[in-house]
């Protein structure tokens, strides 16, 4: 098996930078913005209740205690997204020169990340419904497309000229990889368990949410 490709440990975008090396600092600055946004659009699936059900205080409780999916979804995937940042965070630290390749995955995996509110707002609207299955299937399958996005960025990390620093260790690399082999398949567990029983998926989601929570899954 061949060496990841390494760069010196440097910091590229100084005044004394070398033509052609771009550093990580303005992906990064991008991504968080992403991110940022996503997450923020989250909680706009929580609506205030309807006039009709502001008339009583009992009212009021009822109608607040009836939008618990949209708490999970909003919880669930607030969770999901801040441990996404994070691992995206502690895999850039491990960048020395951004390459064309590294910004391409970069870009597949902020469109995957953008569109978590959706799946979101579809599963809080469809889990105590007739068609709650599908609103997991659907938020199944964009973690699953999330889980291979990811695989896609730490292979160009890995693999780019010149891209991954030449002080990260061998086990670090080896950890990150490990961990991030399990997402795609983890989730299309999640999506399988889903069309069985739409609340054994979201317990699988739940477990592999967890799973990335650990320092290891990117390399802390």
């Amino acid at each position: 098996m061949s060496e990841p490709r390494t760069a010196p440990d440097r910091e590229p975008d100084g005044p004394f930078a070398e033509v052609g090396q771009r550093g990580p600092e303005r992906l990064e600055a991008f991504s968080d913005g992403v991110f940022a946004i996503a997450i923020t659009l989250l909680v706009l699936e929580i609506r205030v209740p309807p006039a009709q059900d502001l008339a009583t205080p009992g009212a009021l409780v009822a109608a607040l205690g009836g939008l618990w999916p949209s708490y999970l979804g909003y919880v669930l995937s607030f969770v999901t997204v801040g441990v996404m940042w994070a691992n995206h965070h502690n895999l850039i630290r491990l960048v020395a020169t951004v390459s064309h390749g590294l910004m391409l995955a970069n870009l597949a995996l902020l469109l995957a990340v953008g569109f978590v509110p959706f799946p979101t707002a579809l599963l809080a609207a469809t889990l105590q419904t007739p068609t709650g299955q599908i609103g997991v299937l659907i938020y199944a399958a964009t973690f699953i497309g999330i889980a291979l996005a990811f695989n896609l960025l730490w292979y160009e990390i890995r693999r780019g000229r010149g891209v991954l620093r030449a002080n990260v260790s061998r086990r670090s690399i080896d950890s990150i990889t490990r961990s991030y082999r399990l997402g795609p398949p983890g989730f299309a567990i999640a999506f399988l368990a889903a069309l069985i029983n739409p609340a054994l998926g979201m317990l699988v989601i739940v477990a592999l949410v967890a799973v990335y929570l650990l320092p290891s899954s990117s390399g802390a």
